[in-house]
């Protein structure tokens, strides 16, 4: 029988500073504890102010 594995990995949500929308969803490997990159926010794209913006962690 194949061993069941567990689910190492959770799923984020990218919430925009400005505007507060959760544009992005990525999954990160929680084994490890969080990246380093990741706690800092990143630069992504803000489809509502058509320029790139910090978007901060959001857990849902």
């Amino acid at each position: 029988m194949a061993k069941k594995k567990s689910n190492a990995r959770e799923f984020l949500w990218l919430q925009c500073k400005e505007t507060g929308d959760l544009n992005y969803r990525t999954s990160v490997n929680t084994k490890g504890g969080m990246p380093e990159g990741l706690k800092d926010g990143l630069m992504k794209y803000s489809p509502r102010l058509r320029k790139h913006t910090e978007h901060k962690v959001k857990r849902k």
